[in-house]
């Protein structure tokens, strides 16, 4: 499964519980997308999740 490049973030994992208590396993993913971004100078296609990608947008302008 993909992984953020730029904080390291991945899938996490937990339990659904249900109305009777009944924990079953399931997987906490993470918005991952594969964009083009200028770094140091060049663009590169990366795998970002969202919130690093709302990050580098917020410095950028």
């Amino acid at each position: 499964m993909a992984k953020c490049e730029i904080c390291g973030k991945s899938p996490m994992f937990g339990h659904n519980v249900s109305h009777s208590k009944v924990a079953t396993n399931r997987m906490f993913r993470p918005n991952i997308q594969r964009k083009r971004v200028m770094i140091d100078g060049q663009m590169r296609r990366i795998n970002i999740c969202t919130r690093c990608l709302r990050t580098l947008s917020k410095e950028q302008g």
